[in-house]
């Protein structure tokens, strides 16, 4: 036992174990002994606010020791709910920051591995003009996906002005870029863009403190910027068709440059970087004129503005740039429905001992030479994907003839799943197994067997369900009889359907190379970083509303000038 000297609301020392204790314990004795409510009682010891937090922390974890002093206050009880709910509300935001950072690596490492996406859709990188792109080996893939995502959901609360929120997920992205290799991250902006909205978050915080830090940041992030656009943007400005989209994110870079500068002491190097900044901002207001005539051709307002700054307000360049880009919506669309039709053809044939989907690009090569298809399937999922090691199996009569038995055993057995899930689905509407059985092995489709037993039998009242509840048709004539099957079966196949979604991550969890990660997942979480995901493009980084960068340049010109 060690002791710990409390003073304040209560004096006098308590007996704890430093290794079992946590916060809360210490705090409802403290409580306990000078009558008071545990919610009213603040705890300081060694010049910090202890907090409850998840109560997995001991007392030696937060800090404290033997003979350590403690001071208790007692707050008034609006000041104790005060207190609560400022506690519950960081608790809350550390489990969410906490999770957003969960969520990005298992989606990153799961897409950048080659594992069976337990999703309909991959996450692929792609270069600025929206070509997909491989880059260097699967970690710097994982590291770089890792860090879009991150970078991706701090932008959103960069929107909605959560800067403090905004800038802990940004250092988690910072983190992740770190992981690629150097010379691979070299050749992407994002690592930039993201120092610039770290950058931006302290100025919009008003964070003086981060200054010194924030100059480095902005120097590294101009270098990064050069080196992906080459000098004096070359290279963006080829990519792009002659077009400026990077215009706003210079601009909001050089404001910066002009803040850190001015604060530093640094004024003629202020005013000059202030003054290429506002020439920017002047070049990026669209004229009412120039607007009205791009919307007269069907566009809407956002994306004339978007086109007109990045086309340098020419209004056929703007055009030109709106067409390419809804042809490009238009093909990521078609793109979107072939990737999802091909995962979903993945899932049928399982993934590999080391949990990896079956190459599709090397399948139809192997189908392309005469190989029915789910035979070359089978014996790439067996060998991991080598195409050789597969070849040789399909060509080796004895390794071929086994392949086929495991095909036709484990077709057997999703028969039966399937046969026995739909038993199970029409018993639970309340038909009685035993005629439900028979109705399945006469065959036909499943709206005749649905059809076949509503004309032989009354629902199961056993089952809790009446006649009237289950299916109001059941006693109508013909037609009624007809729609009715109609629609159990349509409702039956939906529900088997999605019953065979949710286990499309392991689907073949019981063969070889099976998977049961599906249920490990925080799919909400994950579900929200995807869909801020799907709302991005490959220029959502330059597309900046810059109305708070032009109000701080008159702001900082202004003070350069009372001061001069």
């Amino acid at each position: 036992m060690a002791k710990v000297k409390v003073a304040g609301a209560w004096v006098g020392v308590l007996e704890v174990e430093l290794d079992k204790w946590n916060v809360s314990m210490l705090r409802q004795e403290v409580a306990k002994r000078s009558n008071s409510d545990p919610n009213l009682i603040n705890l300081i010891c060694a010049g910090r606010v202890l907090k409850d937090g998840d109560g997995s922390e001991n007392l030696t974890q937060v800090g404290m020791k033997s003979n350590s002093k403690v001071l208790a206050s007692r707050v008034s009880a609006q000041e104790g709910k005060s207190l609560g709910e400022e506690l519950m509300a960081e608790s809350e935001r550390s489990r969410r920051l906490a999770r957003i950072k969960a969520a990005a690596t298992a989606m990153a490492k799961r897409h950048a591995d080659g594992s069976l996406p337990v999703e309909n859709f991959n996450i692929e990188l792609e270069d600025q003009s929206g070509k997909k792109v491989k880059m260097g080996t699967e970690t710097d893939q994982q590291a770089i996906m890792m860090g879009l995502m991150l970078h991706t959901d701090a932008k959103k609360l960069i929107k909605e002005q959560n800067y403090k929120d905004a800038l802990e997920v940004l250092s988690m992205g910072e983190e992740a870029f770190s992981l690629c290799d150097p010379s691979v991250i070299e050749l992407v902006d994002n690592p930039s863009i993201l120092q610039i909205d770290m950058v931006w978050c302290y100025f919009m915080l008003k964070d003086i403190n981060c200054l010194s830090v924030a100059g480095l940041r902005l120097e590294k992030a101009r270098e990064g910027l050069e080196r992906a656009y080459g000098k004096n943007a070359s290279r963006m400005r080829l990519l792009q068709a002659g077009r400026y989209p990077e215009r706003a994110l210079h601009l909001r870079l050089e404001l910066l440059e002009g803040v850190v500068a001015y604060h530093s002491g640094q004024v003629d190097l202020s005013r000059k970087v202030l003054i290429s900044a506002q020439e920017k901002f002047r070049l990026l207001q669209v004229s009412d004129e120039s607007l009205s005539l791009v919307m007269s051709m069907g566009f809407k307002e956002l994306d004339a503005k978007r086109a007109l700054r990045m086309s340098n307000q020419d209004v056929s360049s703007a055009v030109d740039f709106l067409v390419e880009q809804k042809a490009k919506r238009d093909q990521q669309r078609e793109d979107d429905i072939r990737r999802e039709q091909e995962i979903m053809e993945q899932r049928t044939y399982g993934v590999t001992p080391l949990k990896k989907a079956v190459d599709l690009e090397r399948l139809n090569e192997l189908v392309s030479t005469g190989f029915e298809k789910e035979l070359a399937a089978e014996a790439l999922r067996r060998n991991e994907n080598d195409s050789e090691k597969a070849l040789l199996d399909l060509t080796n009569p004895e390794a071929n003839s086994t392949i086929q038995e495991q095909l036709a055993s484990r077709k057997r057995k999703r028969q039966r799943r399937a046969v026995d899930a739909s038993v199970e689905a029409l018993v639970g509407m309340g038909f009685e197994r035993s005629l439900v059985n028979e109705a399945l092995q006469a065959g036909g489709t499943m709206e005749e067997v649905i059809r076949s037993l509503l004309s032989g039998q009354a629902l199961n009242p056993t089952n809790g369900v009446t006649q009237s509840e289950a299916i109001s048709t059941a006693s109508a004539d013909n037609n009624g009889q007809t729609d009715a099957a109609s629609d159990i079966a349509n409702s039956l196949t939906s529900m088997l359907e999605n019953q065979n979604g949710q286990a499309g991550g392991s689907r073949h969890a019981s063969e070889p190379g099976g998977s049961s990660r599906a249920s490990e997942r925080d799919s909400e979480m994950e579900n929200e970083l995807a869909e801020e995901l799907a709302q991005q493009d490959a220029l959502s980084d330059y597309d900046l509303e810059v109305t708070k960068e032009g109000e701080a340049i008159g702001e900082y010109l202004a003070l350069l000038d009372s001061a001069q």
